[in-house]
């Protein structure tokens, strides 16, 4: 058994780092001395190693205790995420370096784009498995195909306005190395999850707008901001097709009475209502 200091000079982290863990519940120590001490076995510096695996990538607290909690994975799972993270993070650094010593040999242009082709490539492959499969068969209907679908997502992600479009949703991962990983990595669900959560305020906040008119500038800038993650997500070239499909789905038999349980009675029908009268019901 090991004391907190003892924790803190073999792992480096910090005493004080130690005690909020053991107070948010994300390591508890194994148990406490005489003097009212916390103490610490190996088991508990696995848990620890584990979480500061995660810590690398910047993972929020709250995630990393979610993911341990998870009692549909166990120890070998998460050392298996941990090492695809880790693995996609070390073909990024090479990635980087290689960069650096074209540069250094003058033989690689100036390229502030946040994305690298191979990137965009993958994020696609990522976005396709994920999105909802009537948004990919509306996508696929659009282009003709996936392969022009992928030629133009290809061409709108990789301009100079995209990319600095994306610069934002960086931000919503706290860095690009985070955006990445779970774009990349077919177990996790952060992409999902995170345009989830973005989803679900802006349908709390549509909701909160429900007797106001379905023209009216507060409910039209909700719906604006849905489309615009919409678009973001799926990055086909016009979003209306999605949110015309996507206000048929709060019509769905099947689908409004647990929207309606969620939201409200009659919340299905008011965000297709408002939705439809954005971008104007189709004839």
């Amino acid at each position: 058994m090991r004391t907190v200091k003892e924790v803190s000079n073999l792992t480096g982290t910090s005493v004080r780092t130690l005690h909020y863990y053991d107070e948010i519940g994300l390591l508890k120590p194994t148990g406490k001395s005489e003097a009212g001490y916390r103490l610490y076995d190996d088991k508990a510096l696995e848990t620890l190693q584990q979480i500061l695996f995660f810590r690398e990538f910047d993972i929020p607290l709250k995630e990393i205790k979610a993911i341990m909690a998870n009692p549909v994975l166990d120890r070998n799972q998460i050392l298996q995420m941990q090492r695809e993270m880790l693995t996609a993070k070390k073909e990024r650094m090479e990635r980087l370096i290689a960069s650096i010593d074209d540069i250094l040999k003058g033989e690689n242009k100036m390229d502030f784009a946040v994305f690298s082709k191979t990137e965009i490539e993958e994020m696609f492959q990522a976005m396709t498995r994920h999105m909802p499969e009537n948004m990919r068969n509306i996508a696929i209907k659009e282009f003709g195909s996936i392969e022009h679908w992928k030629e133009h997502y290809m061409e709108v992600v990789s301009s100079e306005k995209m990319q600095k479009g994306y610069a934002k949703v960086v931000e919503w991962y706290g860095g690009k190395e985070n955006f990445l990983s779970a774009a990349q990595n077919p177990i996790s669900k952060e992409v999902a999850e995170s345009y989830n959560k973005r989803i679900e305020a802006i349908l709390q906040k549509l909701i909160s707008k429900r007797d106001y008119a379905v023209d009216s500038f507060e409910v039209r800038e909700i719906v604006g901001e849905y489309g615009f993650v919409m678009k973001q997500l799926s990055q086909i070239k016009e979003e209306k097709g999605f949110m015309l499909a996507q206000a048929q789905y709060y019509r769905n038999e099947k689908i409004k009475p647990m929207t309606d349980e969620k939201y409200g009675e009659g919340a299905s029908d008011f965000f297709a209502r408002a939705i439809e009268s954005f971008y104007g019901k189709d004839k």
